[in-house]
Order: structure tokens, then C-alpha cells, then sequence
């Protein structure tokens, strides 16, 4: 019945035909300036032209701003859309809202980061605790298995970037000859505040061997801070994400393993996964969605499957490079 009225509210308003209203649907990312998020844009847009629906394209200006994002989900119920999309920025803090949205028939599908209860249809994203064990499998292999690591984390709450450290922390404990020197340190959800503590973590250890970082903003603020020490390319590296800086820091051995998304896919599925719910009631879709991880590096970034995940087609879908 919920799925019945959604699609009837849809239908509604504007004074024409049923059949001549375009589904409405919110895609509301964590922030809008990474490629990370750029990428979930342009797979978003490219099913809303497939399908014929309508995509407003809103997060908050910062990516670590809960409230305004919390705003954000409220305005959107406010305005009538059909459905939602959400990389919640809080697994907690944004229950409220999305339970708010079911209460006013709008259904919401989480992308990207969990979060917790079970008021939304479908999560579609990564294995972000095997992104992780990756990312360790990798940092050990090019370490050697043995040395000094540090993990930079993320922010505390997102439960995409937790998982991943907590999918590197269990299994570099397979590998007892490398010590981690640091893990407890957040580099937060910017380029900016990632960089002043990657300096900060270079400064005080004077004997690094390896670092693992968990998004692209933590990525790039540490490789950042390696190039500005001097040191990159002399520290083994590992990062998760993908952004044409990175991809070139890859080719020149600045990195030395990428461990990759598909947020294109996960964009293009996130709003399949709604639309059809919405058109056709009574088919539940699945509880959980796994778009897949792969680790890039020199030696297979350019393979065709591997390229497709580095390079995602944005100027087709949203007109720029």
C-alpha cells in the first residue's frame, strides 16, 4: 500500500495526466566537490535520462556539515519529491530525517555510507570492510611485510570510511612484523584539514614505512603533504578513491595502489533501484547492493576494466572534464 501511494502521490498535482508527470527524485551526496561524488552525479543523471525522471542534485556545501545536510533531506520532503538518494554523512544523526521522508511516503535508497535501522528501502554501495582488507593486503605486499605503518583516518560517523579502517586494522594483524605507529589520528572529511594532519603525522614520526588512507580527501591531503616533505614516493602509499591527481601520482609511483569504487555504478543503480519502486509496487528491492572494489596499479591501471572505474564518463553526463 505504501509503494501504491507513493506512486499515486507522484502522479499528482500540476493539473496534468498521471502518465505526463516526471518522477522527482533528490540525489544528496555527502558534498559535491570531490570526483567521488562527481562520479555518483553523473550515473545518477545517466539512469534519470534512461528513465525518464527528474534529478535534483543537492548536498551540503561542506562534507562534514550533518546539519546542513539534515537540511537538506527536510527541504526535499518539503518540496514533494518522489523519492530520495542519500550518502548520509552520519549513520546516526540522519535516521531522523529519512524516517521523516517514510512518514510522508517518500521512500529513500542510501547510497555510498550505512545507515543504521531499517526505515530505508535499499543500500547500494561498496564492501567498504574488504575495501579495507585490500588496501592492507596491498600496503603489506609492497612493504615487504614487515616496517612501520600508519593508518589517517577519516571522520568518526561515517560508517563507509570506518569500515574500511576497520577492514585494514584486522588485517594487518596478519602481517605481525609491521607495526602500526599510528591508527587513532582523523584527517577529517576535507583536502585541507587531511593535509595539515598528514604534516603533522610526517613530522612526528621521523621513521616511517607505509600509509594507508581511507577516501580520496585523506588521500590526496597526505600525498600532498609527502610531495611538500619531500618524501613522496619514498613512503609506500596506499589510498582509496579515485581523482585524476591520484590516477597521475599512481603512474609516477607517488602511490602505489588505489583501492577503487564504482561510484558511477553506484549512482546509476541507486536511482534504477527507486524508480522501479516507485513504478512498480509490491516489488521490494534488495535489502543490500554491492557495486564492487578492485585495487589500481601501475601495473593495471590501464587495463580497459580498470580505466572504466578511473575514468567514468563525466562530460558526457554532466558537460564538463
Amino acid at each position: 500500500m505504501l509503494a501504491l501511494s507513493i506512486a499515486l502521490l507522484g502522479s499528482c498535482g500540476g493539473g496534468g495526466e498521471p502518465s505526463e508527470q516526471k518522477l522527482s527524485i533528490a540525489v544528496i551526496p555527502m558534498g559535491t566537490t570531490h570526483e567521488h561524488w562527481k562520479s555518483i552525479h553523473a550515473g545518477a543523471e545517466k539512469a534519470a535520462a534512461e528513465l525518464d525522471v527528474e534529478i535534483i542534485w543537492k548536498g551540503p556545501q561542506k562534507e562534514d556539515d550533518r546539519e546542513q545536510q539534515i537540511g537538506v533531506v527536510e527541504d526535499m520532503i518539503a518540496r514533494g519529491v518522489d523519492g530520495i538518494v542519500l550518502a548520509p554523512l552520519d549513520r546516526t544523526s540522519l535516521r531522523r530525517p529519512v524516517a521523516e521522508a517514510q512518514q510522508a511516503g517518500v521512500p529513500t535508497v542510501v547510497l555510498d555510507s550505512g545507515l543504521q535501522g531499517d526505515v530505508h528501502i535499499s543500500f547500494v554501495a561498496t564492501d567498504n570492510y574488504q575495501g579495507g582488507v585490500l588496501g592492507a593486503k596491498r600496503l603489506a605486499e609492497v612493504m615487504g611485510g614487515k616496517g612501520k605503518a600508519i593508518l589517517m583516518r577519516a571522520m568518526v560517523g561515517v560508517e563507509s570510511t570506518m569500515d574500511r579502517e576497520r577492514g585494514f586494522l584486522e588485517e594487518i594483524k596478519n602481517h605481525p612484523e609491521i607495526e602500526m605507529i599510528s591508527d587513532n589520528q582523523y584527517g577529517g572529511l576535507t583536502t585541507e584539514t587531511s593535509y595539515q594532519l598528514g604534516e603533522n603525522l610526517l613530522n612526528r614520526f621521523s621513521e616511517i614505512d607505509g600509509i594507508f588512507c581511507p577516501n580520496e580527501s585523506t588521500t590526496f591531503g597526505m600525498l600532498r603533504a609527502l610531495t611538500d616533505a619531500g618524501k613522496a614516493g619514498k613512503i609506500h602509499f596506499i589510498g582509496f578513491d579515485t581523482s585524476q591527481k591520484l590516477i597521475d601520482a599512481l603512474g609516477q609511483g607517488h602511490l602505489e595502489g588505489l583501492v577503487v569504487q564504482n561510484p558511477f555504478g553506484m549512482g546509476e543503480l541507486s536511482v534504477n533501484t527507486i524508480v522501479n519502486y516507485i513504478r512498480n509496487p509490491g516489488q521490494e528491492p534488495p535489502k543490500r547492493i554491492d557495486t564492487g572494489i578492485v585495487v589500481a596499479t601501475a601495473d593495471n591501471m590501464d587495463e580497459p576494466a580498470i580505466q572504466k572505474l578511473l575514468k567514468p564518463p563525466l562530460a558526457k553526463y554532466l558537460g564538463e572534464e
